[in-house]
């Protein structure tokens, strides 16, 4: 038998129909709006295990580039000078691989303006 040969049955995989090369058939949603493909969510699955690994070896890191490394026997004088903003780059752009970031939402009312709220007597219990 010919293992490279296609099934001519459409298969379902996860309530998902697909036809013969895996296509998906006429009428199928397809992937959900916001979901990760497999390998992004893997992607970020190692990065977090690296970080939370190397948490204590981070901190040395981002404290020596915001504190600076002195030179061991020149008063005032830097091998690494103090940067805090640029330590604070760094740890923000780990962070963005393992906190996700949350999308901007503005909220505007009725033709643009403002978002007009009314409670009554009948919302107590807000």
């Amino acid at each position: 038998m010919d293992t490279n040969q296609e099934s001519p049955v459409p298969k379902k995989t996860a309530d998902i129909r697909q036809g013969p090369g895996g296509r998906f058939i006429p009428g199928n949603p397809g992937k959900p709006v916001g979901a990760k493909h497999k390998a992004t969510a893997q992607a970020r699955e190692a990065i977090g295990r690296f970080v939370d690994g190397n948490v204590e070896r981070l901190q040395t890191w981002l404290d020596n580039i915001a504190d600076g490394v002195p030179k061991p026997d020149a008063e005032g004088e830097y091998v690494i000078p103090p940067n805090p903003g640029r330590a604070f780059e760094l740890f923000q752009s780990v962070v963005e691989y393992h906190i996700p970031k949350l999308a901007r939402t503005e909220h505007t009312g009725e033709g643009g303006g403002p978002v007009r709220i009314v409670a009554s007597n009948a919302d107590e219990t807000i």
